[in-house]
């Protein structure tokens, strides 16, 4: 299992002087592609996907999809929501398997900023997972994803960037310092003193939105004013355009299939190229060495009742996935009958939290307490419970 802690790793890449790339991906050519490019470089690399985006891609589907791929990779790999816009969205983007998320108010004002930030910040560290702010505004120029960024762009101030950090607790900041979502137009003009100045202030991984159109220079630059995660995204889709309408002019009958041939190579290609400039490429052994595996726990609860009928059993049970399904950090609820009569225990309770941290926030959680207190507890005196984290994960994935 290669999915790891996405705080280790960004600690990993700030504190070595490298980037680590978040690939946004919209289909399964782009995934195979992120991670194969991963492969092949011995990168870590963050699986990015973004809700402006969700037009195109089934999230729910994307998400198992990229969890999968994860699970497979020998590199470390992190999954992250980009561009969240609320609070919902963040816990529905954990609860379907990214151990990342990113909250944008960028557009808000500070205060409303902060506020919102605050709010996912709570949540997300409740189920362990690593929050990204963005604190001044990135704008789109132009391409098929500048619309998502309308307006003008707002530069990151060092000391308000303290204040922010401060009062919300977030892991890593996206800042603003002068470039833009989708393609460059001109000579950008990188404000790398201010980048410095946030960096030397805040001391925690910074984030670089807009990464397609600058030099390989300028990369270097950033990276060494503390930019540890670089969002990539138009010059990937932009790739893999001129290699399907080159596609369309040599084979003007073909099919989908002919259309996409190569495409995945291609993008694979610019990815590859993006981890060799970061400096990301050739460190997966040591991301894999010094971060945490992420991997969900099971709540297992078995039970007897006494003082209903199976009816009555049954119609708690449905609360109770109805309920609990939706709290932070819950992956599944699967409820259970023994299959043998005669079973030491009659009924079950598999839960799965996407990590450790969610036991206690679990536990605490007003709609759970509530649930457990008024329908579960009082007909169920006779059970036992207990948290199992996995063993062999890696092998078990392998094999399937």
């Amino acid at each position: 299992m290669a999915l790891v802690n996405m705080s280790d790793m960004l600690r990993h890449a700030h504190r070595n002087g490298y980037a680590v790339g978040g690939f946004d991906m919209v289909s399964l050519p782009f995934l195979d592609a992120i991670l194969a490019a991963g492969e092949r470089c011995r990168s870590p690399v963050i699986l990015s996907l973004a809700e402006s985006h969700f037009e195109h891609f089934d999230f729910e589907t994307a998400m198992a999809a990229a969890e999968r791929a994860a699970r497979r990779a020998s590199i470390p790999v992190a999954i992250h929501l980009d561009h969240g816009g609320s609070l919902d969205m963040a816990t529905r983007a954990i609860n379907l398997g990214c151990n990342g998320v990113m909250v944008d108010a960028s557009e808000e004002s500070f205060e409303a900023n902060v506020a919102r930030t605050q709010e996912v910040v709570a949540m997300a560290h409740g189920c362990g997972v690593p929050v990204e702010g963005e604190l001044g505004y990135v704008a789109g120029a132009e391409g098929d994803d500048a619309e998502k960024h309308p307006g003008a762009v707002r530069y990151t101030a060092p000391e308000e960037a303290r204040e922010y950090v401060e009062r919300t607790g977030v892991d890593c900041l996206a800042v603003s310092i002068g470039t833009v979502h989708g393609r460059m137009r001109g000579q950008p003009q990188l404000d790398f003193d201010r980048l410095a100045a946030i960096n030397n202030t805040l001391g925690l991984p910074l984030v670089l939105h807009g990464g397609t159109g600058l030099s390989d220079e300028s990369f270097h630059r950033l990276i060494r004013n503390g930019i540890a995660k670089i969002n990539y995204y138009t010059a990937v889709n932009d790739v893999a355009g001129r290699r399907i309408r080159a596609n369309a002019e040599n084979t003007p009958d073909g099919g989908y299939t002919a259309m996409m041939h190569g495409v995945r190579g291609a993008m694979a290609d610019e990815v590859a190229r993006c981890m060799e400039c970061w400096g990301s490429a050739g460190r997966a052994e040591g991301v894999l060495a010094e971060s945490r595996p992420w991997h969900p726990v099971e709540h297992v609860i078995l039970y007897n009742v006494s003082g209903v009928d199976d009816a009555r059993v049954e119609a708690m049970m449905a609360r109770g996935r109805q309920v609990l399904a939706g709290l932070p950090g819950v992956r599944r609820v699967f409820t259970g009958r023994a299959v043998k009569d005669g079973a030491q225990y009659r009924f079950s309770w598999l839960i799965e939290f996407a990590s450790e941290a969610v036991i206690e926030t679990y536990k605490a959680h007003p709609e759970h307490v509530a649930f457990a207190n008024e329908h579960f507890r009082p007909v169920a005196g006779d059970r036992i419970s207990i948290d199992f984290a996995g063993i062999g994960d890696d092998v078990a994935e392998a094999r399937r």
